[in-house]
């Protein structure tokens, strides 16, 4: 009888139990309702805004779908994780498990605000690179480029009230039934497990812009995020190098620089000096070692720079200077950032986990253009308008032994500093930085060769220079001379202060040419003149873009100008500088490098002998570049004489690059668990 009796109460106690779990799915259903329909708006919102501020894709339908399609299925991935914690708290109370939705709901919404935020000013989505940078890095960046300020908090805080009280109202307003709330739910997990399961890809779009934009931006972040605390294991071809030369005859492979290794799994970059000296044709022969300065200039693009950049040429003086050099109209950087730019240039180092840099005091041994001049007698410096501390440029030049640092704490009064945002400013202006230059080269006794390397940083954002009145005019007299369109012109008017920064730069570089003539070492010298990489905040077009940059070499001991087709990177420059001297001046040099780059290529049409990977963030190396091929992540891209692309769909060519690139990556690997890029012997035998 009392088992009889139980029933009715066991039966009370399961409905409870049921329809408890009830109303925590309908209370979730509609709390996940309310925090898609707030995302999809903030999506609108911003497609608005960087369509009003920038550009509005070009194929506007198949955009809308894809975003629809891509924010779908992010917000349900999300919403898995979500629907797991909001059940684990149930367990506690529905009251607890709401509060925690709505919290973790609202940290989301922000964090997308933010990111929104970043995208609107850089055009490129934040993702692992964050984690790249120092604090004190992170807040220069952000104070610099004035985006923190009173009103900006104020603004802020409106949001996060509007978007709590959105939450709370729609909360009230949305009740999806039982049936509703269930079906809901069914999508979100079928969806989730979907997406994994067939590795779910979002249409490719034709311009860069279009698929940086295209991009769930907190989507991105987070699982860039994910990748970076939580990285898998890299998949590579133990088999690569025994059949990477399998497809020359598709790819160009026979034209391919190559490498005779010393010892491979000892030191996995080093390799006999066979870099030819390809410059001294090209330059007459002194008494004495020419002086060599390399002027990096931040952000410097092809984009908009000299004859034939797509955006039109925004550097009048740096054209007229390139058809009396020898003038490389297709560079590469090795990086995205500055972070790979002093490494590669001077160093044609490779890049690690983060980059070289980012190794800090635990730099390993190595030989750089620098110190092998040094040890050659040349007197060494490096001269920048910001801080050197900032991605640990102080320390690789200080391991290269260079004889002087120069950076914005070193400026002595009567200098102009960049106009500040809130108290912050990256430095000085490039006007500023070659006259500081010019004062410290009369005070230099004069005899012996130097190399001294210039890096500028007024074309960076938030592009405020002094003059800035003047060159905003200089945009518009700038635009009529290009003939540009009317909507050219309104296109190039949405980065008035990207341009003037450029022709501000061009300026600056004009009266540095000149004041340089005054110097009684001119014309033993040799000038190199290229970006550090493309200015990203202008639209980029392909993926290959932000590493385009123009290469240009100009001295008075030049006995002829010529303008080159043929690819080369910022990693060929250090190896041809050495080679030329080493031939031309009799200068020493070990018959062993880690050089990643082969030297220059003097073709005059296009070609590609090099095979060389390229950084664009501190945590993205998915960049590499094989004969006239590219590859980004899984795409592969065949190049233009432009260095357009075109995707390529040809298996042979597609695993054939993706072979070289899992060999690079090997290498890089054993580096970055220790491997040493040089022996002792060799390093004591020719350090300073």
């Amino acid at each position: 009888m009392a088992t009889v009796e139980s029933l009715p109460a066991q039966e009370k106690i399961e409905n409870a139990t049921t329809g408890k779990w009830t109303i925590a799915l309908r209370r979730f259903a509609s709390l996940s309702l309310s925090t898609f329909i707030v995302l999809f708006v903030l999506r609108m919102l911003e497609w608005i805004w960087n369509g009003v501020s920038h550009q509005f894709p070009q194929e506007g339908f198949i955009f809308f779908l894809n975003i629809i399609v891509n924010d779908f299925v992010f917000f349900c991935k999300m919403s898995l994780v979500l629907l797991v914690v909001f059940a684990l708290f149930c367990f506690v109370s529905l009251r607890v498990a709401t509060i925690v939705y709505r919290v973790l709901a609202v940290l989301a919404i922000l964090g997308y605000l933010m990111l929104i935020q970043y995208f609107n000013s850089t055009l490129v989505p934040l993702g692992a690179d964050l984690y790249g940078y120092s604090w004190n890095e992170i807040k220069l960046t952000v104070g610099a480029s004035g985006k923190l300020n009173v009103w900006t908090a104020l603004l802020l805080i409106i949001f996060v009230a509007g978007i709590v009280f959105g939450l709370l109202w729609m909360g009230k307003k949305i009740r999806p039934g039982r049936v509703s709330s269930f079906v809901i739910c069914l999508l979100i997990v079928s969806t989730s497990f979907l997406a994994y399961a067939s590795a779910f890809t979002p249409h490719i779009f034709s311009v860069e812009y279009d698929n940086n934009l295209s991009r769930n931006k907190l989507d991105y972040f987070l699982s860039a995020s994910v990748g970076h605390f939580f990285p898998e294991e890299q998949e590579t071809d133990i088999y690569a190098d025994s059949y990477i030369g399998d497809y020359g005859e598709n790819t160009g492979e026979d034209l391919l620089a190559s490498f005779n290794y010393i010892d491979e799994k000892e030191y996995p970059f080093l390799h006999a000096d066979s870099t030819e000296d390809v410059l001294s044709p090209f330059l007459s022969k002194s008494a004495t070692p020419p002086n060599i300065v390399i002027l990096l200039v931040e952000g410097l693009g092809r984009a908009f720079t000299n004859e034939g950049a797509y955006l039109g040429n925004w550097t009048p003086f740096v054209d007229s200077l390139s058809q009396h050099s020898l003038y490389w109209e297709n560079c590469l950087s090795g990086g995205g950032r500055t972070f790979a730019v002093l490494p590669t240039v001077l160093g044609s180092l490779p890049f690690g986990k983060n980059g070289f840099n980012e190794l800090g005091n635990d730099m390993p041994q190595q030989l750089s253009l620098m110190s092998l001049l040094k040890k050659n007698g040349y007197h060494t410096g490096f001269y920048y308008c910001g801080d050197a501390s900032f991605d640990n440029m102080n320390i690789f030049l200080k391991h290269q032994q260079v004889d002087k640092i120069k950076d914005k704490n070193t400026f002595p009064a009567g200098y102009a500093q960049l106009p500040s945002q809130n108290g912050f400013t990256w430095g000085y202006g490039d006007k500023e930085l070659f006259r500081y230059y010019y004062a410290d080269q009369q005070k230099e006794p004069v005899g012996g060769p130097k190399l001294q390397v210039l890096l500028t940083v007024a074309t960076h954002s938030p592009f405020l220079i002094n003059e800035q009145d003047k060159y905003n005019q200089r945009v518009d007299q700038r635009m009529d001379d290009l003939k540009l369109t009317d909507q050219q012109k309104a296109e190039r008017k949405q980065y008035r202060a990207q341009f003037a920064s450029i022709l501000y730069a061009d300026d600056a570089l004009q009266q540095f040419f000149e004041k340089s003539k005054q110097l009684p070492d001119y014309n033993n010298t040799i000038f190199l003149i290229t970006g550090d990489h493309r200015m990203p905040e202008i639209p980029m077009i392909t993926k290959i873009d932000r590493y385009h940059v123009p290469l240009i070499l100009y001295s008075p001991m030049l006995q002829r100008s010529a303008r080159f087709q043929s690819l080369n990177t910022h990693f060929d420059i250090g190896p041809s500088l050495l080679a030329y001297l080493k031939n031309t001046y009799a200068l020493k040099g070990p018959s062993m490098q880690s050089w990643m780059g082969s030297g220059l290529d003097t073709a005059r049409s296009f070609r590609n002998i090099h095979s060389i990977p390229l950084m664009q963030t501190k945590t993205d190396l998915i960049d590499y570049v094989m004969g006239n091929y590219h590859i980004n992540g899984t795409d592969v891209f065949r190049l233009s004489n432009t260095l357009n692309e075109d995707r390529v769909t040809e298996t042979p060519i597609i695993e054939s690059i993706k072979g070289a690139f899992d060999k690079f990556r090997q290498k890089n690997q054993q580096f970055i668990q220790g491997a040493p890029l040089i022996p002792d012997t060799l390093f004591k035998n020719w350090k300073p």
